[in-house]
């Protein structure tokens, strides 16, 4: 089976989605990066990104209620997909290989 390969970036809003569970809509996802990488991100980085990662069809969505908070406007939630699942778990296990495979003695200096 061919691997889909992602960017850093696009796995990072993939992990995101995955931790947010229902809760994954465009603002959720730029806050939880921020707040677990203090990298600031925009809202358009982060919108452009998950849509992409639709077309791809690695997450999909669908729109959650309206509420007066945000001015009777819906959020557009994402999760992720079966495939999505599995593209973060093969960048899991690729990365997880790279570190067992650094040799010992590059730690050691």
């Amino acid at each position: 089976m061919k691997r889909t390969t992602i960017g850093e970036f696009e796995e990072l809003c993939l992990l995101t989605v995955a931790v947010l569970n229902q809760e994954a809509y465009g603002i959720s996802v730029k806050d939880e990066i921020k707040r677990r990488t203090d990298r600031d991100v925009t809202i358009s980085s982060i919108h452009s990104t998950l849509v992409r990662l639709e077309k791809k069809g690695l997450l999909k969505s669908h729109m959650g209620g309206a509420n007066e908070v945000r001015g009777g406007r819906a959020k557009r939630i994402f999760e992720l997909t079966a495939l999505g699942k599995q593209v973060i778990n093969q960048a899991r296990e690729l990365r997880n290989q790279l570190w067992m495979d650094i040799p010992k003695l590059i730690w050691e200096n």
